[in-house]
């Protein structure tokens, strides 16, 4: 398959749901799927509920990187963790995920980003990962052209894998591991007694449980707020697309300010904008402008804003707020398939071109988009709820595919109670409530 998940997929686990368990999972997305694996082999018993189908959503529509290079200092310890658990997956399945160390590289095209790329190695260095500056013979040598570039940061150990491919076959992993997977099974509204979880309802029927993991990715603030949970998280589109088979340039991914790329195991290359993305504004962008001016301020001119969401999206202006238990949003549109920005996709072509001439313009084989979910400072949410029982683990803010396995180990021992090994304070709910002055991270997916 070298295209994303949708509806159109057949059904891979049909559940059926049990009457109890000990964790239930909300969401199919790698954070998900994750979480699951890591609960079913402590012992947990676990159901995870998807709407739609397992990786239909940002989880099989990304670009594909597994990086540890650029991250926020503080999710770094746990991409760390996280390449190392892609390597122990790739001795398990071989080349079915798609899973290659061929390195990453952000090309810097002004002197600004090349500052930013070395602000960033102390913190590389401190967790052994093997980042370095690269000069613009260096580029030539390695790309064959030295393009419009100042210079670059260059990871050659990081790596790269098939979201489509990958996602499922982890899936699979988690229900040999014991948990149960149910997609087309939407959560329509957590069961709260005296303030703490007792169970979820589901459009299936209701499951007891004492513990849930909330991992809906664009969809979490919806479900979150109707229990009066309140996260100022927003989705923004992003555009990707896949190019016919072509000569490789570069075995890795690679990035500027206008165009990405990475190399792909049908030999031709997934290639998106660097930085353009589309933002629909509705009812939560107005709740949350405020706290998000500071990563507009970066991004502004690279976002195009359009005035209104499909019928059915989270933030969409007729979207229902409150539903109670009974047919949710969730079971109205069982999967975000936006319509990709051609005109970016067509800016990024051009990019490519100029960059790698002997290449020409790449024809593209098809496009797609995702949603991606984010927080003002693009560092997600992870963390217990007001309501006991109830954890959170959204706003991976266009990291979580590479992240995931090491976000899932993470979450799993959090909702055991167990030692998480990582300082998680950074992530903590109460950072949007208690005066904390927001530090944006770094906004490159």
């Amino acid at each position: 398959m070298s295209f994303p998940i949708t509806l159109d997929s057949p059904i891979r686990f049909p559940g059926p749901l049990p009457e109890a368990a000990d964790v239930v999972v909300l969401g199919g997305g790698i954070i998900g799927v994750m979480t699951a694996l890591y609960l079913a082999q402590a012992g947990q018993k676990v159901v995870l509920c998807e709407k739609g189908r397992i990786a239909g959503e940002q989880s099989s529509r990304n670009w594909g990187w597994i990086r540890r290079q650029g991250r926020d200092k503080d999710e770094l310890p746990i991409v760390v963790e996280s390449l190392r658990l892609w390597r122990g997956f790739a001795d398990h399945f071989g080349d079915a995920l798609g899973f290659r160390q061929t390195g990453v590289i952000y090309l810097a095209n002004s002197d600004a980003a090349l500052e930013q790329y070395e602000a960033f190695l102390p913190h590389a260095a401190a967790q052994g990962v093997d980042t370095r500056l690269m000069a613009r013979c260096e580029i030539q040598s390695l790309l064959g052209t030295s393009g419009p570039w100042k210079g670059a940061m260059y990871t050659p150990s990081d790596a790269r894998a098939e979201p489509w491919a990958a996602v499922p076959l982890l899936a699979g992993l988690a229900a040999e591991a014991g948990a149960t997977i149910a997609e087309q099974c939407a959560i329509r509204a957590l069961d709260v007694q005296a303030g703490a979880l007792v169970g979820v309802f589901t459009e299936q029927g209701r499951i007891r449980a004492s513990r849930v993991v909330v991992a809906g990715g664009a969809w979490s603030r919806l479900f979150l707020a109707a229990h009066g949970i309140v996260i100022p998280q927003l989705s923004v589109l992003a555009s990707v697309a896949q190019t016919v088979p072509l000569p490789e340039v570069f075995a890795g991914g690679a990035t500027d300010s206008h165009f990405a790329f990475r190399r792909r195991m049908d030999g031709g290359y997934t290639l998106a904008p660097g930085s353009e993305h589309d933002f629909f504004i509705g009812p939560d962008a107005f709740k949350s402008f405020s706290r998000y001016l500071g990563i507009l301020k970066q991004d502004f001119r690279s976002t195009h804003f359009r005035p209104m969401a499909p019928v059915g999206y989270p933030d969409a202006w007729g979207t229902p707020r409150n539903w109670g238990d009974g047919p949710s949003p969730f079971e109205a549109t069982r999967l975000l398939d936006p319509k990709p920005n051609r005109a970016s996709l067509s800016r990024a072509q051009d990019r490519f071109a100029e960059a790698f001439p002997a290449l020409g313009r790449p024809q593209i084989k098809t496009a797609w988009a995702g949603m991606i979910d984010t927080m003002p400072d693009v560092v997600p949410v992870v963390d217990h709820a007001p309501i006991a029982g109830v954890t959170i683990a959204t706003g991976m803010s266009g990291h979580g595919f590479g992240i995931g396995p090491g976000m899932g180990r993470v979450l799993a021992d959090l909702v055991m109670g167990r030692p998480t090994g990582h300082d998680l304070s950074r992530f903590r709910l109460s950072r949007f409530q208690d005066g904390t002055k927001a530090r944006v991270g770094p906004a490159l997916a």
